[in-house]
This record gives C-alpha cells, structure tokens and sequence, in this order.
C-alpha cells in the first residue's frame, strides 16, 4: 500500500495533467512519476505541451513564494549569485501555453 504522501502526490500530478487537457493541451503523466518511461530525466512526473513537469505537493508553501492575486501578476525569485525562476499560477502558465499553441498552428 503506497504512502499517503506518495498518493498525496500521485493525485496531484493527475489534477495537474487534467486541469491541461480541459485547456486542450498535450499533457501525459509519467508512469510511476518517473520521467524514464516517457524517454526523459528521471525527475520529471508529467509533461505539458513540451515543457517537462516535476510536481511538488506541500502542506504548507512559503508565502513569500506566492503571488500576490493581480491580474497577469508573477513572482521572480532568485538565489544569491543564482538563477532567477518565475512563480505564476497555474491557470496564468496554462493560458499562456493555450495562446502560444493557438500561434502556432
């Protein structure tokens, strides 16, 4: 029987996949959340369009790491001497990704 933070994740990735094809988007999850049975890294859980996923599930996330709630609105974050990442919502990324493959089809 898996962990119930094993199947805690294991719906998450699943909500995640689903909430992509409702936007008629390229989404598959990764058996096993292992990316090396879709041919890719092994920390990937699913893919959205082309972009490769990985999945975190907390009980709690770092306020400070969420967006304020505006329109349009993303966090950039960064590390020092580090990369810098964007925070957006979901629905912002997959709007986003919906409008790109309307361009280019």
């Amino acid at each position: 029987m898996p962990s119930k933070s094993k199947a805690k994740g294991n719906r998450f990735e699943r909500e995640c996949v689903n909430k992509a094809l409702e936007r008629g988007l390229n989404s598959q999850r990764a058996w096993g959340s292992d990316g090396r049975s879709l041919g890719l890294h092994s920390e990937v859980d699913l893919t959205i369009e082309d972009f490769t996923v990985q999945c975190k599930v907390r009980k709690r996330v770092a306020k400070w790491l969420i967006p304020i709630d505006l329109p349009n609105h993303v966090q950039l974050i960064k590390e020092d001497r580090g990369e810098i990442y964007t925070v957006m919502k979901m629905e912002k990324f997959l709007e986003i990704l919906q409008s790109l493959k309307e361009i280019t089809q």
